[in-house]
């Protein structure tokens, strides 16, 4: 059985850094693509950085480049997001999502992860 586990949330001053840890069992993880996801309050769920062991591709949106680095320890079947100067923005529930089977031009899109955590409550402020 996959599960996705997120921990590293929390409340932190704009210009702050967090590192947002995904612990993967039950899944194939040189396999499998695993991404992070954000919902801002009161917006859709939207893309944040996706990475694989197996493309040599990690996908980030815009409105994280250069902020934000997503990193894997295959040893720990561990995807890490660390993010930096962080923003009341960036604030939202962050999830992470895997897929065994996803195709590299659906990596941004939901529908293509089958398998997702519970969510960590990240929020920036003063």
């Amino acid at each position: 059985q996959v599960q996705l586990t997120e921990s590293g949330g929390g409340l932190v001053q704009p210009g702050g850094s967090l590192r947002l840890s995904c612990a993967c069992s039950g899944v194939t993880f040189s396999r499998y693509v695993v991404a992070w996801f954000r919902q801002p309050p009161g917006k859709e769920r939207e893309f944040v950085a996706a990475v694989s062991q197996r493309h040599g591709t990690t996908p980030y949106a815009n409105s994280v480049k250069g902020r934000f680095t997503i990193s894997k320890d295959s040893a720990r079947s561990t995807v890490y997001l660390q993010m930096n100067n962080l923003t009341p923005a960036d604030t939202g529930v962050y999830y992470c999502a895997a897929s065994g089977t996803i195709i590299l031009s659906q990596w941004r899109s939901q529908s293509g992860y089958g398998c997702w955590g519970q969510g960590t409550q990240v929020t920036v402020s003063s």
